[in-house]
């Protein structure tokens, strides 16, 4: 029997490693004989014919998966050339490995899609749809973001209380995301009522235009005292730059500048008012803390799909979920063709953000409500207090 190679592709999230549970505990389920195998650390693993052995792995050990954060076989960013695709086909073939399953985002669907051809047909070869940014085409989520949109919804509502206990300063919180805004607008979800924090939300599919911007940031300081604006890392100026200049750059990996901390010194300089800046960072997509519970089970579905799919014969296909209903939320599976999501990105459409740029609408709120779940509320003790 022929043998089965899993491979992990960019960053980890908090429910990468249900998607592996999913795809290795479907195989065992359709009687695969064959070995199940984990590239280490990626592309670079298959490379360097470094493969784990995960089908040894009991099932007990399997069912932690589901709730540890990261990827259990490591994971890469290897830049890989054109021949780099012919080279690891041969190491498939060396190997017999003739199912492969990748799991990531636009880059990871690119070379799924790029060493599926390589293969010529030979080894079968899907993808597992995984990102926290959601920027993945035809897709209506991703695994991975609504956790990501759990954990800033919570980060944002608990600094929401902190500013209005001492309401004095302005509070940028600088959220993950360097082209699309989808984490940056979760963070709508932390909102309680109408008015409240965050009181700006500011995505890269919104120029940013720095007078409009701080003229907004003038007029709640001066209502409200104490001001929450949620950015994302991204926020991109009318020409397409970054508000804050990329750090790094190597190929299509960039490392942005500090927005949250150019925002708020611009606070300072040009208002004359206290400002700070929050970046949760790369703790907020892999934190299994808020690990939304859709997420992780929409995880499991999607691995254990792909599986299915490349052992029923099928290649050059990404698994995926298509949304049927919010209220009550449903979804049914798809298999979509490997060349539509292959470095395409999907934007915050315009109907979710306002009118004025600076928020999202109610229905992205009621679109991304049912991925995150139910969200702890601050204390509201004291029934005509302040905060009510």
């Amino acid at each position: 029997m022929s043998n089965l190679l899993i491979v992990h592709g960019g960053a980890p999230t908090a429910v990468l490693n249900a998607s592996l549970y999913g795809a290795v505990t479907e195989a065992k389920r359709n009687g695969f004989t064959g070995r199940i195998l984990g590239a280490v650390y990626g592309t670079a693993g298959i490379l360097k014919e470094s493969f784990a052995d995960l089908g040894a792995i009991p099932d007990r050990a399997l069912e932690g998966l589901l709730s540890a954060p990261g990827s259990a076989i490591g994971t890469s960013r290897t830049p890989l050339k054109a021949d780099d695709y012919a080279a690891m086909a041969g190491i498939l073939l060396k190997h017999d490995i003739r199912y492969v399953l990748f799991t990531g985002g636009n880059g990871s669907m690119d070379a799924c899609g790029r060493l599926s051809a390589a293969c010529g047909g030979v080894v079968n070869v899907a993808g597992i749809p995984k990102t926290i940014d959601n920027d993945i085409a035809v897709l209506d989520h991703a695994p991975g973001y609504a956790s990501a949109a759990a954990f800033i919804a919570r980060y944002v509502s608990e600094v929401a209380q902190d500013v209005a206990s001492l309401p004095i300063h302005v509070s940028i919180i600088e959220t993950m995301g360097r082209n699309v805004g989808w984490i940056t607008a979760a963070a709508a979800l932390a909102r309680e009522a109408p008015g409240g924090a965050p009181h700006m939300i500011c995505l890269p599919e919104v120029p940013f235009d720095e007078d409009r911007f701080l003229r907004r940031v003038d007029e709640l300081h001066r209502e409200k005292g104490g001001v929450v604006v949620v950015v994302s890392e991204g926020l991109k100026n009318a020409d397409g730059s970054t508000v804050a200049p990329p750090m790094f750059r190597d190929g299509r990996a960039r490392y942005d500048g500090d927005v949250g901390s150019c925002l708020a010194r611009l606070i300072i300089e040009k208002l004359g008012i206290k400002a700070r800046s929050e970046k949760p960072g790369i703790w907020g997509r892999a934190c299994t803390l808020t690990q939304s519970a859709v997420d992780r089970d929409e995880a499991v579905a999607v691995g254990a799909l792909a599986a299915r799919a490349v052992l029923s014969g099928k290649t050059g296909v990404m698994a995926g979920l298509a949304r049927i209903s919010t209220e009550p939320y449903r979804c049914r599976e798809l298999l979509i063709p490997i060349e539509q999501v292959m470095l395409e990105e999907r934007r915050v459409p315009d109907s979710f953000i306002s009118p004025d740029g600076f928020d999202v609408t109610e229905e992205f709120c009621q679109w991304c409500r049912p991925l995150v779940g139910s969200l702890p509320r601050a204390y509201k003790g004291f029934r005509d207090g302040p905060f009510v």
